[in-house]
């Protein structure tokens, strides 16, 4: 279930681009947070305060009223906490409706939160195809967490035809975003090429320092299997 990996919230200016859809060029976080703005919307900063404390019912109630405004951030706020049974007997059939309608005011990280419910099939039968379609306007958005989703299918074949040059583009997107598992996988393209990729063993390498730099075990021995057969090409060229 989507359940609190989606639930609130954190502050800042670079988490308020990826919530309201502006590209954001950091790392993508494993699960998926809602965010706040810095200055946005005085009655969902009061929300947000209020979820914080612990004042369930008090953020139910400010978000709703701010959503009933047009407030995507809580409509998309309120959903979760609907969805998660926050404050209030939860409620997916209200929460879906609130989280459509922060997707349809163009907010990328609902957008990508609606995607993944499809793609799950957590509180609708799964879709897809339907994931696809909301996973490619988050996406377009420079979402990180959605580009790296939508390179999963394509490559998978999961919700759009198989396409393993689509896949490379959207995994580089979202390695360039900072995502460790896309910057594994894009090592992996250059290392080995085929599917437009032209085989770059230095580029590879550059990618999989990239993953290793951020914990990843499989892309330090990558980076240092690669430095060695780097090493050794060089060794022959003299």
């Amino acid at each position: 279930m989507i359940g609190r990996a989606l639930s609130l919230l954190a502050l800042g200016a670079t988490a308020w681009a990826v919530a309201s859809g502006v590209q954001a060029q950091t790392a993508a976080q494993p699960q998926p947070q809602m965010q706040a703005p810095s200055n946005g919307d005085a009655q969902t900063q009061t929300a947000v305060a209020d979820y914080n404390a612990g004042n369930m019912s008090a953020a139910l109630k400010e978000f709703r009223e701010a959503a009933d405004h047009g407030d995507r951030l809580a409509q998309f706020n309120y959903a979760m906490m609907l969805l998660n049974g926050e404050g209030t007997t939860a409620n997916p059939d209200e929460g879906r409706k609130w989280l459509r309608k922060a997707a349809e005011a163009n907010m990328s990280h609902a957008q990508y939160v609606y995607g993944r419910m499809y793609d799950d099939g957590d509180f609708v039968a799964r879709d897809p195809a339907e994931a696809h379609r909301w996973f490619l306007k988050a996406a377009q958005q420079g979402h990180v967490q959605a580009e790296l989703a939508l390179a999963n299918q394509f490559l998978d074949g999961r919700g759009t035809p198989r396409d393993n040059a689509q896949a490379f583009v959207w995994y580089k997107k979202a390695a360039e975003g900072g995502d460790m598992t896309a910057q594994y996988v894009t090592g992996s393209f250059y290392e080995l090429g085929g599917d437009g990729v032209k085989r770059n063993l230095n580029v590879a390498r550059a990618y999989y320092a990239a993953a290793a730099a951020q914990g990843d075990p499989a892309a330090r021995l990558k980076f240092q299997q690669l430095s060695r057969e780097l090493k050794d090409e060089s060794k022959q060229a003299k």
